[in-house]
C-alpha cells in the first residue's frame, strides 16, 4: 500500500491504526487444521465489536469451531465495487518496446541516487508516466532535475516518491507550432497570401522587378570602398590609416 501511495509507510500505518480502533480493520491470528498459525487482514463495511478475550476465528475453508466468532459484512449494503470486471489493459507481463525504453531511461536517471534504487518491474510500472514526459519534450536531464533534488528524510517508498513527482511535475503540453501557409499565383506562380492571382496579374499593382543579387553585391562593395577611401583622406596627417572590420 505504501508503494502505491505518496504518503509513505508511516502515514499508512497511522491510517490502519485509526481504522482498527474504529472497528473497520482487524488483523487476527488464525490456526489452520494442520496447526499452522497465519495472520489474516479483515476489512469491514460497518464497525465491528471488539472480540471477547480468548475468542478464535474459524480458519478459511474450515468448519466453524465451537465458540468461534463469525464476523460478516452488512448484507443489506450495496456493493462498492463494480459487478463487471474492468477491461484489461494490455497483456499481463508484456511490456512493449517504448515502455521498456522509458523504464531504462528512468533507471539511468535515478542511478546516481542510492535512495531511489528501484527494480525493473517498478520502473516498468512508472514507464507510462516517463513516456508522457518524453512526448512533451522532456530530456533525461529534465527528469533528473525533477526527481533527484530535495528528497524527503527518511525516504520510505522510492516508487511512491517517483510516481508523485512524475505526476505533480509533469511538463505542460507544448503549444502547436504555427505552420507557414501560402499559395501560388495561378498565372505567374509568385507566392500570394490566398489562392487566386497576384495583384500584378490582376492589373491592380505594378509588378516588382527581379533583384539581380550579383549586381547588388557589386554596387554595395563599391560604396563601402568609396566610404573607406573618403574616411582615410579625412584623417589628420601622421595618423595611420588602418581599418579593421
Amino acid at each position: 500500500m505504501a508503494d502505491s501511495s505518496p504518503q509513505g509507510r508511516r502515514a499508512i500505518y497511522k491510517a490502519l491504526r485509526e481504522l482498527a480502533s474504529a472497528g473497520y480493520y482487524r488483523v487476527v491470528k488464525v490456526q489452520l487444521e494442520d496447526g499452522t498459525i497465519v495472520s489474516e487482514n479483515h476489512v469491514y463495511d460497518t464497525p465491528q465489536p471488539e472480540l471477547p478475550p480468548g475468542a478464535v476465528l474459524a480458519g478459511p475453508g474450515a468448519p466453524e469451531a465451537a465458540g468461534a466468532v463469525v464476523l460478516t459484512k452488512d448484507p443489506d449494503k450495496e456493493p462498492t465495487l463494480p459487478t463487471e470486471p474492468a477491461e484489461p489493459v494490455g497483456v499481463p507481463g508484456v511490456v512493449n518496446g517504448r515502455l521498456r525504453e522509458a523504464a531504462a531511461v528512468l533507471l539511468r536517471v535515478v542511478r546516481p541516487e542510492p535512495r531511489l534504487r528501484i527494480g525493473q518491474a517498478e520502473a516498468e510500472g512508472l514507464a507510462p508516466l516517463v513516456v508522457l514526459w518524453q512526448e512533451r519534450g522532456a530530456t533525461p536531464a529534465d527528469l533528473a532535475t525533477a526527481l533527484l533534488p530535495g528528497l524527503p528524510v527518511p525516504l520510505h517508498s522510492p516508487v511512491a516518491v517517483l510516481r508523485d513527482r512524475l505526476q505533480r511535475k509533469m511538463p505542460p503540453v507544448p503549444a502547436p507550432r504555427a505552420t507557414a501557409r501560402y499559395s501560388e499565383c495561378a498565372t505567374c506562380h509568385d507566392p500570394v497570401p490566398r489562392p487566386g492571382i497576384c495583384l500584378a496579374c490582376a492589373g491592380l499593382a505594378p509588378r516588382r522587378r527581379a533583384v539581380d543579387r550579383k549586381a547588388t553585391t557589386r554596387a554595395g562593395a563599391a560604396r563601402v570602398r568609396e566610404a573607406m577611401r573618403a574616411a582615410r583622406e579625412a584623417l589628420p596627417l601622421g595618423l595611420p590609416a588602418t581599418f579593421t572590420g
